[in-house]
């Protein structure tokens, strides 16, 4: 079993319910669950297979130098990386509409 947390955006109800049968939602969108690795990887499936538009990161405790592990899915500015075998996560640089829309 491993402490696991699901962060989700823009999700369809349908997955939201499904999660919720598995995970408490604590917040908007943040569900958290002792997982084993089997139910984390069938959740994993579920998500997979209805996430529409949205975006998921799904993170667990793992006995590694970091002690966590995470995987993402759908379009975000946030993009693992791998730097000399531990996981990070770099920012995809802003669109240049989305540049000029934050300045006055």
């Amino acid at each position: 079993m491993a402490f696991t947390v699901v962060v989700t955006e823009t999700i369809p109800p349908r997955l939201r319910g499904r999660l919720a049968v598995f995970m408490i939602e604590v917040r908007a969108g943040v569900y958290i669950a002792d997982l084993s690795k089997r139910v984390r990887e069938k959740i994993w499936q579920y998500i997979e297979a209805d996430i529409e538009g949205g975006n998921v990161v799904i993170a667990w405790a793992t006995n590694t130098e970091s002690g966590y592990e995470f995987q993402t899915l759908g379009e975000n500015r946030r993009e693992p990386v791998d730097w000399d075998g531990l996981r990070l996560v770099s920012f995809k640089p802003l669109d240049s509409d989305d540049e000029s829309a934050g300045k006055i």
